[in-house]
């Protein structure tokens, strides 16, 4: 149990916080430009956000008994992601997160992305009544409802964690307590 609390001290003293990451481009630059608010996944394929996003999209290798496990489970299934273009583990999780989306075809109409300031706000106040504590938050929702969310990270693999979250009632995000 001491090991698990010193992970996840160690861990939230990482994550995508206020704190400006050193490997991160520079915000006020005139060349990079964070996207805030709803956005179509397209902005993620131009620049600046372009190196990283193909990057670590060509990089992952999805496990295909997984995925195949994932195929017929969509139905009836809608994401809402808040993730922050300034954010290293969003720069890391969302290319693998549309990777396995590609491969299951799984429709973009599907998938509401939005992008945060690092505060962790939007201009319409979207993050409200979502308790978004860190980024990327994966809101996996079935006929409207929350059945559960990936926060920062996924446990396992996204795969296996989608996986998880689709056929059972007993995932837990690092979070959750």
């Amino acid at each position: 149990m001491k090991k698990l609390i010193a992970l996840l001290i160690v861990l939230a003293t990482l994550s995508c916080n206020n704190s400006k990451n050193k490997n991160s481009p520079n915000p006020e630059s005139e060349e990079y430009i964070d996207i805030i608010g709803v956005f179509d996944r397209k902005e993620l394929n131009k620049n600046p956000h372009a190196d990283w996003f193909k990057k670590n999209y060509s990089d992952y290798t999805l496990d295909k008994e997984t995925v195949e496990k994932l195929k017929p489970l969509f139905e009836d299934i809608d994401i809402k992601i808040f993730m922050g273009t300034w954010c290293t583990d969003s720069r890391k999780e969302i290319p693998v997160f549309y990777k396995l989306m590609d491969k299951l075809q799984l429709d973009n109409k599907k998938i509401e992305l939005i992008g945060m300031t690092l505060e962790k706000t939007t201009p319409d106040s979207l993050e409200l009544n979502q308790n978004i504590i860190n980024i990327p938050t994966f809101i996996f929702k079935k006929n409207g409802e929350e059945i559960n969310r990936i926060v920062e990270f996924p446990i396992e693999t996204i795969e296996k964690d989608i996986l998880e979250i689709l056929t059972t009632n007993d995932y837990q995000n690092p979070y959750d307590f």
